[in-house]
């Protein structure tokens, strides 16, 4: 029998292999701000979503918006890497935060005096791929100058629990919400530029995030070719990077048509589309504590491979699903291999390139974010012509394809040896790296 001392030990063991990041009082700043942050990011996909079918009844209208967020997301999120790797962190992020928190804010407005058109939130949608393009690749940098390569790992994988764990509970609030006439959409809104508020004065508190000294000064456009040229020559991290590209080009688009499944196939309405964002975050918290003690291990990259595997082929599954009760055991698969997968695919882009790249290294990977927003548009455009079943069985089952050809392609490229290297020695001299 355990006695009651070993119990409570073997806890605070499984806590400090699993969540040592937060030992850190910085980063653990960082994580709470970012939590209300997500909150309301998370409440606010779900009214966006509803309102744009609202407000046109098409899936297409669901892939517009989304290419309105994808487009600048392209255009600058490269440039918020650079950025990332030039000027303090902190500044980057309250700034970004603060375009994110008036933008949220306007919406709010429109909706709740009655002027709300398409058009806005369109609008909308741009301004807010422009902050995540350089919020992201900030925040994730910031990260890695707060806790150190040792714990850098650990932390990401941590983000991505503080972001799955918020949609646990914020989409089903935002559908029930959504629903109350003295809340609305508006009110939904107005919840999520109060998140960011948050963050934003938490964010103060922080230090600077002063990037790296460098030797020689240089031109923003030289360190945005310098970080290209960094990743393709880590073939490890370019094979990552390649990976995250095609799995959220190909099966990510199923975040876009939530609405759809849950208004036309499953007859559900905003409360069921809450709910079926509820189960798809169940999933990926889940699968997030799962997979944040072996961040930092060797077995890693085989687990990343694997959850990119099963996250296609849970898309597709999606795409079988006929009645809401299917449709929910498939989106808890859904959240749980595309959140296994996203967390280990950045912890691991991250741990095995050097620090001075982090800022670039994360905007290249978040670009498949852009491949998100862009390739929405085609796919709802299928969607609305052969159905959005049929659609989510192709878009799955290319995601895989896609995986698969992949891993063939790094290992004659020689991408599971490179990730031995230490990414933080000089060309020519790679000792083992402390990332295993």
């Amino acid at each position: 029998m355990l006695r009651t001392g070993e119990g409570l030990r073997g806890t605070a063991s499984y806590f400090q292999r699993n969540f040592y990041a937060l030992e850190n009082a910085h980063y653990r700043l960082l994580w709470t701000g970012t939590v209300f942050s997500y909150f309301g990011m998370q409440m606010q996909i779900v009214a966006r979503g509803w309102l744009a079918f609202d407000l046109t009844g098409q899936n297409t209208a669901l892939g517009a918006m989304m290419l309105a967020f994808g487009a600048p997301s392209l255009v600058f999120t490269l440039w918020g890497g650079v950025i990332a790797d030039r000027l303090p962190r902190r500044r980057t992020l309250v700034i970004s935060q603060t375009v994110l928190c008036l933008n949220s804010a306007w919406i709010a407005l429109m909706v709740a005096t009655g002027l709300m058109e398409f058009w806005m939130l369109l609008a909308a949608s741009f301004t807010q791929g422009v902050g995540f393009a350089f919020m992201g690749p900030a925040r994730n940098a910031f990260i890695g100058s707060l806790v150190g390569r040792e714990a850098v790992g650990n932390a990401i994988v941590l983000q991505q629990l503080s972001m799955n764990g918020t949609r646990v509970i914020g989409p089903a609030l935002a559908g029930v919400f959504i629903s109350l006439w003295f809340i609305g959409v508006g009110g939904v809104y107005f919840m999520t530029a109060a998140g960011f508020l948050i963050a934003i004065l938490t964010v103060l508190r922080l230090p600077a995030g002063e990037p790296e000294a460098r030797a020689e000064a240089t031109s923003p456009v030289r360190d945005l070719v310098d970080g290209v040229r960094y990743v393709w020559s880590r073939q490890s991290v370019a094979i990552l990077i390649l990976m995250s590209f095609a799995l959220t080009a190909f099966a990510f688009p199923f975040q876009s048509f939530l609405p759809s499944l849950a208004e036309d196939i499953y007859d559900a309405g905003s409360e069921g589309l809450g709910v079926l964002s509820a189960v798809q975050a169940v999933g990926a918290v889940v699968a997030v504590v799962l997979v944040a003690g072996i961040a930092g291990r060797a077995s890693a990259w085989q687990q990343q491979l694997l959850m990119g595997i099963a996250f296609g082929g849970s898309v597709t599954l999606l795409g079988f699903a006929n009645s809401f009760s299917t449709g929910l055991g498939a989106i808890l698969l859904v959240g749980a291999c595309s959140a296994g997968f996203q967390s280990l695919n950045n912890a691991l882009s991250l741990s095995y390139s050097a620090s001075r790249y982090h800022g670039r290294v994360q905007s290249l990977n978040m670009l498949s974010w852009s491949l998100f927003g862009i390739f929405s548009m085609p796919v709802g455009v299928v969607a609305d012509i052969i159905g959005i079943r049929e659609t989510l069985m192709i878009t799955g089952a290319l995601g895989v394809g896609a995986v698969l050809l992949l891993h063939v392609v790094g290992r004659v490229w020689g991408a599971e040896e490179d990730r031995l290297l230490d990414p933080e020695a000089p060309p020519g001299e790679p000792p083992v790296a402390p990332v295993r």
